[in-house]
């Protein structure tokens, strides 16, 4: 009877793993030729004088699409498992090291990534092709590639994803330590989402809702698939630390499965307001096998918690490994499914859709009166997502610490929900449907969010409440999300943008450099680009008043007298900005404001005069706020530092303290031995003269 040696063995593991990919590849091909067949997007016909991209671009697109989503997964799925599913090795107290199959991961993800930029790469092309309609030959040949990249958003978008994969591809190879690794994932994440910004969501009839229900879906399915096919090949291979990943794993993964459910109905209802048009289009047939497949996914997830990872816990590993190959097959066919589905073209509208329309997601609101700012709720899906968010972890945090019977203080607690009130209103009502057709309205939400909300967020001391919720890493050594958290306060990084000259010149300067540029009117014209312009207000706001008000841990904290020092001459800043408003000659935004300037408004210059207002008035209520807490805070600092003083005296009067504890005893003690020593000096002074 032979034995298997370590190297029969070992390659007897790798071909469990390439099995396993082929099985998941040739599903997610099969579904994918079923998806686009059922929904007719290669059996179009050609219609005579125009342009026909060929059978290579009709099914090219598809199949480099599938290649690109799945590599992209799969590098985010590497480069987690090495910065967050394997536990740091090093312990005690330095920064510690990547294990050695950390490195190796980084190292397939450099493999995973180089491939991820040449899917992109060919989807750049398939997709120049079907645009303009001509062969991929005619593209490759002529200067087409280059002048769509530039002029476009799908080919700058995908020439993005291209520069970041490639960048990734070449920097984990050389990465070894945690950070890099965690810096290499975030890149990562960020590559994921250009592509799938620019295809249907964005042009979608509610693509407010739409763009940000696609990101997060994109952003919660690539660490969950990635996550459970690395975990997947881990098991295969038989290597260490198994049941560490696995439950690591299995915890984020119950949040990525909520996330894609939230955001795929939310996607779904973006694009098929009337349910029966799951069965009679085609687009919702698709739509309603993938929810199909994520119920089954549902299903696994379920038994892994209550099978598989008991039978990892006792040892065996193959029961995981073989459940998680099927899950595998699952996840794979449903990309498949999405993909298809994205190629597939969802009903047209029964009615046309106005201008206003087309470029607000929502039709012209009637004239503006305050009843109607607090009844007419407009949903900004990034924002209330992030509400919910930041408010369920807080009371999560809360939750820990009375368990534990912790205590928080009650006022930072109602701070932080009033906080994420003003968010509510600034973002969701009425102040949000008005705010892209009045410059006025929208003023008032860029100092809501800007100069208020960021006040009680951050006396609400978010960061300190983590700090003591979150629980230290089970191994020793390894870093969980209070040592993340920890690395990054003593962070470089953070030293530097913390710094109160760094954060006063971004609250600042950004913006006069906003709205005193062509910035302003490209953001309002793209609903990613006015995202990223209100939440650049809130993180400006927060980073400013974190130096300001000081509650949270900080690498550089100011003393008092320099806060209220840096808040008088800051505020003035905003007020010279509402006098600039104030005297415009000519609007900002003209280009945009007059596509979208509603029949009943004031002109556009009036309105912005206002908005000016606005902002010169507004600066008096954070400053007066600001005041108040600066001024409890001294008072109570001092307050602590008389009652330390206290105690150091009685320990020292009761014999327990360090020599010098007694402040007051000291400083007697200290004036006796002058007095003494004077009384020496005279008696000697004496006798010599005498």
């Amino acid at each position: 009877m032979t034995t298997q040696g370590p190297t029969d063995a070992h390659r007897n593991n790798v071909l469990r793993v390439l099995r396993a990919a082929a099985i998941a590849a040739a599903a997610a091909a099969t579904v994918l030729v079923t998806g686009l067949v059922v929904g007719g997007s290669v059996t179009e016909k050609v219609i005579p004088g125009l342009g026909d991209a060929g059978e290579l671009t009709r099914w090219g697109l598809p199949a480099s699409r599938t290649a690109m989503d799945l590599l992209s997964a799969l590098t985010v799925g590497a480069l987690l498992a090495a910065a967050a599913l394997l536990p740091i090795e090093g312990g005690g107290r330095g920064p510690g090291r990547l294990s050695r199959d950390a490195i190796g991961y980084l190292h397939a993800a450099s493999w995973l990534a180089a491939a991820w930029g040449a899917a992109a790469a060919a989807t750049l092309v398939f997709t120049v092709a079907d645009v303009l309609g001509q062969p991929v030959e005619q593209v490759l040949t002529g200067n087409e590639l280059s002048s769509y990249v530039g002029s476009l958003p799908q080919g700058t978008a995908l020439m993005i994803v291209v520069l970041l994969a490639v960048v990734v591809a070449l920097l984990a190879r050389t990465t070894t330590t945690p950070a890099a690794a965690f810096g290499l994932l975030a890149m990562a994440g960020i590559a994921l989402l250009p592509a799938p910004l620019t295809g249907h969501s964005a042009s979608a009839a509610n693509h407010t809702v739409a763009t940000t229900g696609v990101a997060l879906h994109v952003a919660a399915v690539a660490p969950w698939v990635g996550g459970l096919a690395i975990v997947g090949v881990h098991a295969l291979l038989r290597r260490d630390r198994l049941p560490v990943m696995a439950d690591r794993f299995s915890r984020m993964a119950l949040w990525c499965y909520v996330a894609v459910g939230a955001s795929g109905l939310v996607n779904v209802i973006a694009r098929l307001p009337d349910p029966v048009e799951l069965v009679e289009t085609n687009y919702g047939r698709l739509a309603l096998g993938k929810m199909l497949a994520f119920a089954a996914l549902g299903w696994f997830g379920h038994l892994h918690r209550t099978r598989t990872l008991p039978a990892l816990a006792d040892g065996r590993p193959w029961a995981f490994a073989r459940f998680a190959s099927g899950e595998i097959v699952v996840m794979a066919s449903a990309i498949g499914l999405a993909v298809a589905l994205a190629r597939t073209a969802p009903p047209a509208p029964a009615e046309p859709e106005s201008v206003v329309k087309a470029l607000l997601g929502y039709e012209m609101p009637p004239e503006i009166t305050p009843a109607r700012l607090a009844t007419l709720w407009q949903l900004d899906l990034f924002f209330a997502a992030l509400v919910l968010v930041l408010g369920g972890l807080y009371l999560a945090a809360l939750v820990r610490l009375r368990r534990r019977g912790d205590g928080w203080p009650m006022a930072r607690a109602v701070s932080w929900f009033i906080g994420l009130l003003t968010i509510v209103v600034a973002t969701q009502t009425g102040v949000a449907k008005y705010a892209p057709i009045l410059f006025s309205v929208h003023m008032v939400q860029h100092m809501v969010l800007n100069m208020l909300t960021p006040i009680f967020l951050v006396v609400g001391a978010p960061v300190t409440l983590a700090l003591r919720a979150l629980k230290p890493a089970r191994v020793r050594g390894d870093r969980g999300p209070r040592e993340w958290l920890t690395a990054m306060l003593h962070s470089r990084v953070a030293a530097v943008v913390a710094h109160p000259a760094v954060a006063t010149f971004v609250f600042v300067v950004s913006t006069f450099a906003l709205y005193f540029t062509p910035l302003f009117e490209s953001a309002m014209r793209n609903h990613l680009g006015h995202i990223a312009m209100t939440a650049h207000f809130l993180l400006a706001g927060f980073l400013f008043f974190w130096v300001l008000l000081g509650v949270d841990p900080a690498p550089k904290k100011l003393p008092y007298p320099g806060r209220l020092l840096l808040l008088f001459v800051t505020m003035p800043f905003h007020a010279f900005f509402g006098i600039a408003l104030m005297n415009l000659s000519q609007a900002l935004a003209r280009g945009w404001y007059a596509s979208v300037d509603p029949p009943w408004g004031t002109t556009i210059l009036e309105d912005q005069h206002t908005g000016g207002g606005i902002a010169w008035a507004f600066g008096e209520i954070p400053t007066f706020i600001v005041l108040i807490v600066l001024a409890v805070q001294w008072y109570m600092d001092d307050q602590r530092q008389a009652r330390r003083g206290d105690r150091k005296a009685d320990r020292a009067a009761k014999g327990g303290g360090r020599p010098g504890d007694d402040e007051l005893a000291a400083y007697n003690a200290r004036l006796a031995k002058l007095a003494e020593r004077d009384r020496a000096a005279e008696e000697q002074d004496d006798g010599a003269s005498s």
